[in-house]
């Protein structure tokens, strides 16, 4: 999505994969520039089930009363502000989507995930339905993030009292989701059905055209909207043809209404008169009830131009919605024809160009790395890894995958021998052992050196291709011990500083220990 800049220096790792020592540019999430989500996709200590999460936002749905404003969730965690109000008109409701701030969600798939189950659980979309819409919601509260004139122009002050300046919208940066972020969906038809969310609004220009940034340009999900828009087209048509039969049905009832108290004043007058020329008690009172109901039809022709004009105010907002919808869907798909036949050919012109695997730095701070595919002619970056916490800018090639050692030490993160395939350039296992934040990784033909957690000490881990372990040491050893691996055994140092010399075989020491030497 973004250029490399500048190659710093590059060199040939043993394993035949280069590293780019760069600092990968800073994202820009301001105006038109590009929108890219920084996930953690590295290894967890504990691994949520894709069920649980999806119940996170199917637990909150099931509580949303359409027409009531009302707010649902743990405040701690994840919460909604069903911010809805009839007597406002002009401006639009919202369901505002809070990340507490002990949440912990930490890619944009899975608060998705929690979006999309939320729509169907309250709206009753259905989950393809709901996924499109989880996409462009989150694009579009990342685009407008911190712009809280764009909402205060569109929403209601409903909805905007419980929005805040700095944090309105999403953060691009998952670290700066806990109690930082206010996801807004936007509101067309607060009684659900396909017109609940506003398509228009998540999906307008500055929105399409940051979704257009990306390497796919979006195309798939771009698709599955315009789908979405056209199935709105159709049932506001249909809605539009019931519309206007009602209008002509209710028409038919105001002129027979109308005639009927045209009828109705005609006797009343001709009551009227004959109480004027034999005013009697009884033709008074014939020409009193005469009047009253001559009124009485006078008020159901009131109310009879109400209905028709209601019947045809229906009708024409929803041929208006129907036009609209089709229409917008109709530019959309010219727009995606093209963009598909560019993605075609940008992908055609990769395959040929000369290229190989490598590293940047991802945080220069913390020295974390991510892989990429690069042209080797002019340093363009191809492609990025989503794994921007490659530690110790180490990786090693083997087959189709790559080994490295990944992670965070921070929340539900974990640190730990990963593989990362090629092609996706995602990771595909991960170790069961925790590994020292900063442990570095050694190979050894088709066995792999790190430092494993072993209770509260630090021991060095042997571990297999893929990514089983074999061996651990039998002396403790410091978290950053440098690896050697040398002819006599595998070199290393002890927790005490001290260096030892590891039996291959089974990583017990060879070199005694100093109460030993002592003693001799």
């Amino acid at each position: 999505m973004k250029k490399l800049l500048l190659i710093a220096s590059i060199f040939m790792l043993a394993a035949g994969v280069f590293a780019l020592e760069v600092n990968e540019p800073e994202l820009r999430v301001t105006g038109n520039e590009t929108i890219e989500f920084i996930n953690y996709t590295g290894p967890h200590k504990v691994i949520d089930s894709l069920e649980a999460i999806k119940r996170i936002g199917s637990d909150m749905g099931k509580t949303i009363v359409p027409n009531v404003p009302s707010t649902v969730g743990n405040k701690n965690k994840y919460y909604v502000i069903h911010a809805v109000d009839e007597n406002e008109k002009g401006k639009l409701d919202a369901d505002i989507l809070f990340i507490g701030p002990d949440a912990t969600v930490d890619h944009i798939k899975n608060l998705r995930r929690i979006i999309s189950a939320y729509l169907s659980s309250a709206y009753g979309y259905s989950e393809k339905d709901a996924d499109t819409l989880a996409v462009f919601i989150t694009v579009y509260n990342a685009v407008y993030r911190g712009q809280f004139d764009v909402y205060n122009s569109k929403y209601k002050s409903v909805v905007t009292k419980n929005l805040s300046k700095d944090n309105c919208g999403l953060a691009v940066n998952y670290k700066d989701w806990p109690g930082k972020s206010e996801i807004v969906i936007p509101l067309y038809d607060i009684n659900g059905g396909l017109s609940t969310v506003d398509t228009s609004v998540i999906s307008d220009s500055t929105v399409v055209e940051s979704m257009q940034e990306d390497d796919d340009k979006n195309v798939d999900s771009r698709k599955d909207m315009v789908d979405l828009k056209e199935r709105e087209a159709e049932q506001a048509t249909d809605k539009a043809q019931t519309a206007q039969k009602k209008a002509a049905d209710e028409k038919k009832k105001l002129d027979e209404t109308k005639k009927e108290a045209t009828q109705a004043q005609k006797k009343a007058d001709d009551a009227k008169k004959e109480a004027e020329k034999n005013p009697t008690a009884e033709n008074k009172q014939k020409a009193e009830t005469a009047q009253k109901q001559a009124d009485e039809k006078k008020e159901e022709v009131k109310q009879q131009e109400k209905k028709t004009e209601e019947a045809k105010q229906e009708a024409q907002e929803q041929q208006a919605l129907a036009d609209k919808k089709q229409n917008e869907a109709y530019d959309e798909r010219k727009e995606i024809a093209k963009d598909q036949q560019a993605v075609q050919e940008k992908e055609a012109a990769e395959a040929k160009m000369p290229s190989e695997y490598g590293i940047i730095l991802s945080d220069e701070k913390n020295l974390l790395s991510r892989l990429v595919r690069f042209n080797t002619e002019t340093g363009e970056i191809i492609k990025k890894s989503p794994v921007t916490q490659i530690r110790n800018r180490t990786i090693y090639a083997l087959g189709n995958e790559f080994i490295a050692v990944a992670g965070e030490d921070s929340g539900n993160a974990a640190i730990k021998l990963v593989t990362i395939d090629q092609q996706n350039m995602e990771v595909t296992s991960e170790s069961n052992e925790t590994l020292a934040p900063d442990s570095v990784l050694v190979r050894d033909g088709n066995d792999f050196y790190c430092v494993i957690a072993d209770g509260n000490s630090w021991k060095v881990g042997k571990f297999d291709s893929n990514l089983v372990l074999k061996l651990k040491s039998d002396v403790n050893v410091k978290s950053s011990t440098p690896i050697t691996i040398t002819d006599s055994g595998v070199v290393i140092t002890d927790d005490a500083g001290r260096l030892r010399l590891l039996n291959k075989a089974d990583l017990k020491s060879i070199t005694k220990d100093q109460a030993y030497v002592d003693a001799k």
